[in-house]
């Protein structure tokens, strides 16, 4: 898929990985359509790179109906808005649960059945998902957003499947500790010695090249924490002890006292 010339709805472009993934794009020669709740900070990113700019909340149903009808033909699709969603599940209500489901999977999904059948009908198009590594395995004290990144990875992969003939490319990014923008940056989480991390550029990086080269999944991480995912998947108890010796419980307590205000 060319980015160049292409019309890109790019979700959650207030925060520091949509402002990265925005100017990487931009500087693409995208037509970009930029979304957030916060439009003090969206607007400026807009009037930088020539963007349309329209503030939404993603878990006022209504309002994600209104982008829906307002953004006409996309070309790209890049969903990467997200609640943080951390904390044991006996510290969320009801509401905070249902807004971190809306904007973490509905708003994605929702997005992807509006803007899909124009993509199918010019036989072209790109949706790329913005995941976590935290959608391949599961951490103490994230119950909800572990629920939700996993969700989000198996839609795009069987969304992949079905989109297989029909010119449209289905990814799904899959960042780790990310530094000086994100979930992790905002929490102000402290990470063990050792623990590597990767830029929000890297993301925008990994962005362009499912995009441009219809990768499926693309992990943001280095190699030991992609490898440590790895295991964890094929023997999940065994790395979940490993991992509380290494401090993931202290990274849980961090992550839910930096973002509890942020449900």
């Amino acid at each position: 898929m060319q980015i160049s010339g292409s019309t890109v709805l790019l979700t959650g472009a207030t925060g520091g990985l949509g402002h990265a993934i925005a100017r990487s794009l931009g500087a693409r020669g995208a037509k970009l359509i930029l979304t957030g709740r916060r439009g003090e900070v969206l607007e400026p990113l807009a009037a930088e790179l020539g963007a349309r700019a329209l503030s939404v909340d993603l878990s006022a149903r209504p309002e994600l109906q209104r982008l829906i009808d307002t953004v006409g033909d996309i070309d790209i699709l890049i969903a990467n808005a997200a609640l943080p969603a951390s904390g044991t599940l006996d510290t969320f209500s009801v509401e905070e649960i249902d807004r971190a489901l809306d904007v973490n999977v509905r708003a994605p999904i929702m997005l992807a059945h509006a803007l899909a059948p124009g993509m199918l009908a010019r036989g072209r198009g790109a949706l790329v998902f913005i995941s976590s590594l935290s959608g391949k395995t599961a951490t103490p004290g994230t119950a909800l957003y572990n629920a939700s990144k996993f969700a989000l990875r198996g839609f795009a992969s069987a969304l992949r499947a079905d989109m297989r003939e029909g010119g449209v490319g289905v990814s799904a990014v899959f960042p780790g500790f990310i530094r000086d923008a994100g979930m992790f940056a905002d929490a102000g989480v402290k990470l063990p010695p050792g623990v590597g991390t990767r830029a929000p550029e890297d993301v925008a990086k990994a962005v362009v090249t499912a995009i441009e080269h219809n990768r499926g999944e693309i992990d943001v991480a280095p190699l030991a924490l992609r490898a440590s995912t790895t295991f964890a998947g094929m023997a999940p108890e065994l790395a979940a002890r490993i991992a509380r010796k290494l401090g993931s419980d202290d990274i849980t307590r961090q992550m839910h006292a930096g973002q509890r205000e942020k449900r």
